[in-house]
């Protein structure tokens, strides 16, 4: 099964850039979410960590 889709896929002119740029696009990706996670400021970092345990009532003040 796996020949007749590479032998299908080799057929098609320019198919080789996609692989490059999918792993350029998850590259980037990763990248810059790392860069958000360090960089993220502290404070916003414990709000957002409080949000799952507050109740309505705390919410509303």
């Amino acid at each position: 099964m796996l020949k007749f889709i590479k032998g299908h896929m080799e057929t098609i002119a320019g198919i080789e850039i996609y692989p490059i740029l999918s792993l350029l696009i998850f590259f980037v990706f990763f990248v810059l979410l790392f860069w958000w996670v360090f960089t993220a400021r502290k404070d916003y970092i414990e709000r957002m960590e409080q949000i799952p345990l507050e109740t309505e009532n705390d919410q509303l003040i």
